[in-house]
């Protein structure tokens, strides 16, 4: 891919957040990577350029009809001073599976990966140093064609953000507290629950905020249609401990493929668990944590890799789980991957990348 790169001069380049200043998703870096794609012409015009604002069109078609997706990863700073990224391919395989749910047009993975290398390797200087921080990288399609009328698009924007990062949450890798929504349901079974789709996010707020209202920190879905199967919290995938077997919702097109997901898996494997993918009905949890039986329960997911659960709320009661302590897999697998990730650990499934 040729990339045109026009730079901010290096006198005018924003001051780097200090550590304690992070959060997530609040500092954005100098530059952006950005490309158009036509329906005649395919994607043209790859280029870095200064972070500033976009055109659209009012009539543009994300505006009104929702064709928007995104990704999320990271590029990490390890104790070797050298940048690392975690299965990124994996994540530009699943932009394009969104892509192709959405009606949206694939991209070169290769081509997307090296763009972001190169970004990247521009805002080296962002990357934070300090063990449990990163540099979160979001690429994101939007259907830019003005047109108001139920087709896909003929026109988009593919840009890539990026943000230095802390802990996604406040409690860091302290255990949360979990509500358990049989309300409002975020996605269903034939729907696009399996797509990084920016309506999905949307479809959960309403719970998100009313849990946070009440002191919890995400919100647990449950199937739509039985409102009776455990699916995925809100920013995360979940898995339990059940006398010592390790479940995890299966796939079943309404909630998404996670990477870290994939890797709990294969290390909880290699660790000698027996590791189920299933469909686990909430009273089967419930029922499991009232017998002592839930030994562990925690989510997966790039921005916060490992978050255990010490609480879960559902039908007005609620259930400590472990404690309310973190349990020994979820601290095992958070120090496993962020080992491998920080290059502390050695990395014997060729999972990292670096930016040479």
């Amino acid at each position: 891919m040729d990339i045109k790169c026009e730079l901010v001069p290096e006198d005018s380049r924003k001051p780097i957040p200090q550590p304690d200043e992070l959060g997530f998703g609040i500092h954005f870096t100098d530059h952006m990577f950005v490309m158009d794609y036509k329906d005649d012409k395919g994607w043209i015009n790859a280029r870095i350029i200064p972070y500033s604002p976009f055109t659209l069109d009012p009539a543009a078609v994300c505006l009104h009809y929702g064709q928007a997706i995104f990704e999320g990863l990271k590029a990490y700073k390890g104790i070797d001073g050298k940048i690392r990224f975690f299965r990124p391919m994996e994540n530009m395989k699943r932009l394009n599976r969104s892509a192709w749910r959405m009606c949206m047009p694939q991209i070169n993975e290769k081509d997307l990966l090296d763009a972001i290398k190169k970004l990247v390797d521009i805002e080296r200087r962002w990357v934070p140093e300090a063990k449990g921080t990163a540099l979160y990288i979001r690429p994101f399609m939007i259907a830019t064609e003005p047109f108001l009328g139920v087709r896909p698009a003929k026109e988009y924007i593919l840009s890539v953000i990026l943000t230095p990062v802390g802990a996604y949450y406040k409690e860091g890798f302290n255990p949360v507290k979990i509500f358990v929504t049989d309300k409002y349901v975020r996605a269903a079974v034939g729907g696009v629950g399996e797509a990084k789709a920016a309506g999905n996010y949307a479809a959960s707020l309403m719970a998100s905020e009313e849990a946070k209202e009440k002191g919890f920190t995400q919100v647990l879905w449950l199937d739509a249609k039985e409102r009776k199967y455990v699916e995925e919290v809100g920013t995360m995938n979940i898995f339990f401990v059940l006398d010592g077997e390790v479940v995890t919702p299966e796939l079943t097109g309404s909630i998404l493929s996670g990477i870290t997901r994939d890797s709990v898996i294969r290390l909880s494997k290699d660790w000698g668990y027996k590791v189920s993918e299933r469909r686990i009905s909430i009273d089967e949890v419930i029922e499991a944590a009232k017998s002592g039986k839930l030994n562990e329960c925690f989510g997966t997911g790039t921005a916060a890799v490992i978050s255990p659960v010490g609480f879960l709320y559902y039908k007005d009661q609620g259930y400590k789980i472990n404690g309310g302590k973190t349990g020994p897999l979820a601290q095992r697998l958070f120090d496993e991957l962020t080992g491998i990730q920080y290059g502390e650990k050695p990395d014997p499934y060729g999972w990292v990348e670096f930016l040479e």
